[in-house]
């Protein structure tokens, strides 16, 4: 059994995998100002809920955009499972081929969900993540990873929209009625955010398809993606566990030099 650990600016996603088989998912909230002492705390407390046996794990893999906080994880991880976890990086063999000019620039969070994209489904496809940014990236024929697009997530412009109005509120986009011309301001509010966001996607994929081909495989990932994906007119595929399979593929490809690592060390 292994622990995959996807720390995200607003969530950390855990993912425990008996081979293939997802046997559970789980969040968290990310915080810096939190202790390994803390993590660990939390992490035992979600496997206990899921019946795991922490000292049942054999290896932990992370996908990480947050620098300062990999390592106390990683430190807490080590206290709960015993195991030295692993961070993707340029240093692990991803069997991505990446196109942008520099490729040390993109984030593992974009490597494990292409690595993902590319055994699951058709190529040429683009993955929308929609988490505190929303971005798009893109994958041609061949595999190769081309690059994308970064934009403001949904809360993050909810947020921003809230924070620099005098009179417009903070709204639940869960309440949202499905109508276009909201007729109240919170209506009004959530129509322009949700299905704003929902035509976006679909003026972007038009995008990707003039570049990539018709037959364009989209895929949506991440909190939100269920609920903006249901006003796109477009074809996406929901896939909330793409960045968590992709992690374990990625692990499966370097587990047998890093476990000859760790017995030489």
């Amino acid at each position: 059994m292994v622990l995959m650990v996807d720390i995200g600016n607003t969530n950390i996603v855990l993912g425990a995998y008996d081979n293939d088989k997802l046997l559970f998912s789980a969040r968290m909230e990310t915080k810096v100002s939190k202790t390994d002492d803390e993590y660990s705390i939390n992490l035992l407390n979600i496997l206990h809920l899921y019946e795991i046996n922490p000292r049942d794990f054999e290896g932990v893999a992370i996908s990480s955009v947050v620098p300062r906080l990999t390592p106390v994880m990683k430190n807490a991880i080590k206290r709960v499972t015993g195991c030295e976890a692993i961070s993707v990086s340029h240093d692990l063999d991803t069997g991505l081929k990446i196109k942008m000019k520099d490729p040390t620039t993109i984030g593992a969070d974009r490597i494990c969900g292409a690595v993902s994209a590319i055994k699951k489904y058709s190529v040429p496809c683009i993955i929308f993540d929609m988490g505190t940014a929303t971005t798009i990236c893109a994958i041609d024929r061949e595999g190769n990873y081309l690059g994308g697009s970064i934009m403001p997530g949904v809360y993050t412009s909810l947020n921003a929209l809230v924070s620099h109005t005098a009179q417009l509120p903070q709204v639940n986009l869960d309440k949202f009625s499905g109508e276009v011309i909201g007729s109240s301001t919170k209506e009004a509010m959530r129509s322009g955010i949700i299905i704003g966001t929902a035509s976006m996607m679909d003026g972007m994929i038009e995008r990707y398809k003039e570049k990539l081909g018709e037959d364009l495989t989209v895929i949506a990932t991440g909190g939100l993606a269920r609920l903006i994906t249901r006003y796109s007119k477009s074809k996406i595929v929901i896939d909330e566990n793409l960045l968590l399979d992709g992690l374990l593929e990625i692990y499966s490809k370097n587990k047998a030099c890093l476990l000859y690592t760790s017995d030489a060390a």
